[in-house]
C-alpha cells in the first residue's frame, strides 16, 4: 500500500477551548508538514506529519482514507471524521505521521490535506508545499 499510517495519537488528555472561538472558522484546517526521503537503499518516500483538531465530543480517531490521488502534481490526503454542524465547546487535538511511497513521489511538489466531514457538507483543506 503506498500510504502507511505510522501514528494516530490524541495528543491531549483534557480538551481544550479557544479563547475566541466566535472567531474561528470550523471545522479547523489541518496543520501539516511534508518532506521527501530519498534513503540510498530504497525507493524515496514522503514523510507527513499532520495535526488535526476535532471536536471533543467525537469520540472516534480519525480515519485516512488509504488511496490517495496525485492531482497536478499535489498529494490529496483526506482524514474523514463525524463533525457536527454546531460549534465544537472543546476540541482535541490529533498529531498523524504518514509516509507515502510511490515511483513518482519526486515529482510531488504539495500535499493538499483535508478534514472531511463524513456528511461532506462540511469539509476544510490545506495546501503544504514540499
Amino acid at each position: 500500500m503506498p500510504l502507511e499510517v505510522i501514528q494516530n495519537t490524541q495528543v491531549n488528555q483534557i480538551p481544550f477551548t479557544l479563547l475566541h472561538s466566535d472567531e474561528v472558522s470550523y471545522p479547523i484546517s489541518p496543520l501539516a508538514s511534508a518532506k521527501l526521503i530519498s534513503p540510498t537503499d530504497g525507493a524515496p518516500f514522503l514523510s507527513i506529519r499532520v495535526t488535526l483538531y476535532i471536536d471533543s465530543a467525537v469520540t472516534e480517531s480519525p480515519r485516512v482514507q488509504p488511496n490517495p490521488e496525485v492531482i497536478d502534481n499535489s498529494l490529496q490526503l483526506y482524514f474523514d471524521y463525524n463533525y457536527s454542524e454546531e460549534i465544537p465547546k472543546s476540541l482535541n487535538v490529533w498529531y498523524l505521521e504518514l509516509e507515502y511511497t510511490s515511483p513518482t513521489a519526486k515529482e510531488i511538489t504539495s500535499v493538499t490535506s483535508y478534514l472531511k466531514d463524513i456528511d461532506p457538507e462540511t469539509s476544510k483543506g490545506t495546501k503544504t508545499q514540499i
